[in-house]
């Protein structure tokens, strides 16, 4: 099984990792990484967000002068930013204000492609006394997304910084699900501790262990929008569907009689076949009528399913309990037949009983043969 999704993971990491070159301009995979946030009235999380549309445009240019310049333009003012989070892919829209005097928003930038985030290693399971053991890992919530000894890359990354690490202090960043909070944890890799592997934990990679959308936020509703794509002005034009049905030669003729509301579904009026040019039928015998269908009987519209099954009920017990006309009588018997023979009589049998002595002997009734009779006289 663990062979299964290895597979099934390195391959959805291979599809992820096509060069951006492939993709369309308007799924564009990078952004302005926020590294470092000095003000603290401004709702964005470092490492997790990504500014990818400023002022209802998208961000396309890796140049920070240009981002700088649209930021300064807006003094005195708002600017609109559209961030993608990293937990739980999802994005949002965030209006900022910009002072006067420094029109800056105190936050450290830096251009990177959004598939960084999905170098995260999930801790599935510790191994007691281990490595991850005493360092403090908890399975299932916590979740490795990157160290302050450089960058880890790919799903041998980790691996290769621990090789490297033997015997020696290793800093992770550590993010809990279940806390939402990121922390800095210090292990020592070794492979002497007594267990398999170097950190005595079991890791998971891939698209089926991505950051998970915090558990503060609400759960979506029936029928709310998972997925959210941000549009932008720059973006290439496309026209609604509505005007794309407009334009195409429709098979359905314009139902104008038809009174459209919002809370109801009216089907589309299908238009009748023409009907079929007729032949001739001269000197053609006439067929046979055709059978008229008796009409299905439908409930009322002001009668409840109560009353309608009840009513059925009643129909099906009268049609079980009633008379029928047919087979009333039983089937007479069949008529005798002449080459039969008459049944022949069997002479009684006759026995007669003697009784015993008194005494202790037992009654007993032995029979006594009597010749059958003859009908007929000797001659």
């Amino acid at each position: 099984m663990s062979t299964m999704f290895g597979a099934l993971n390195r391959f959805i990491s291979r599809l992820d990792s096509e060069s951006p070159s492939q993709s369309s301009r308007n799924a564009s995979p990078y952004g302005f990484q926020v590294l470092r946030n000095k003000n603290l009235d401004i709702s964005v999380e470092p490492w997790y967000d990504f500014i990818i549309g400023i002022n209802g445009r998208q961000v396309d240019n890796p140049d920070p002068n240009l981002f700088a310049t649209e930021v300064r333009n807006c003094a005195g003012s708002h600017v609109s930013l559209v961030l993608w989070n990293a937990k739980g892919q999802r994005t949002r829209t965030l209006a900022l204000p910009v002072p006067t005097p420094s029109p800056t928003l105190g936050i450290t930038l830096q251009w990177s492609p959004l598939s960084v985030s999905e170098d995260v290693w999930h801790v599935l399971d510790v191994i007691p006394n281990s490595p991850a053991d005493q360092a403090g890992l908890l399975p299932y919530g916590d979740y490795i997304v990157g160290t302050p000894e450089g960058n880890v890359h790919g799903e041998s990354g980790l691996g290769e910084l621990v090789e490297d690490y033997l015997n020696r202090s290793l800093r992770l960043f550590v993010y809990n699900h279940e806390y939402a909070v990121t922390r800095l944890v210090t292990l020592t890799p070794s492979r002497a501790w007594g267990g398999s592997g170097a950190l005595g934990c079991v890791l998971g990679f891939g698209a089926l262990h991505r950051l998970p959308v915090p558990m503060t936020e609400p759960i979506a509703g029936p029928g709310e929008t998972l997925f959210e794509t941000a549009r932008f002005s720059n973006d290439e034009h496309r026209p609604p569907s509505a005007q794309l049905r407009s334009q195409s030669p429709s098979i359905y003729p314009p139902s104008s009689s038809v009174t459209q509301s919002s809370d109801l579904i009216i089907p589309a009026s299908m238009a009748s076949p023409s009907p079929l040019p007729s032949q001739s039928t001269a000197g053609l015998p006439a067929g046979p009528p055709r059978g008229v269908k008796k009409p299905r009987a439908t409930p009322a519209s002001n009668m409840s399913f109560d009353e309608y099954f009840r009513e059925g009920e009643q129909k099906s017990k009268e049609e079980d309990f009633a008379p029928t006309t047919k087979n009333s009588a039983p089937p007479p018997p069949p008529p005798k037949s002449a080459k039969d023979p008459p049944p022949t009589k069997s002479p009684p049998e006759q026995s007669a009983e003697i009784p015993s002595e008194e005494g202790d002997e037992e009654r007993q009734a032995s029979p006594v043969e009597v010749e059958p009779q003859n009908d007929t006289a000797n001659g």
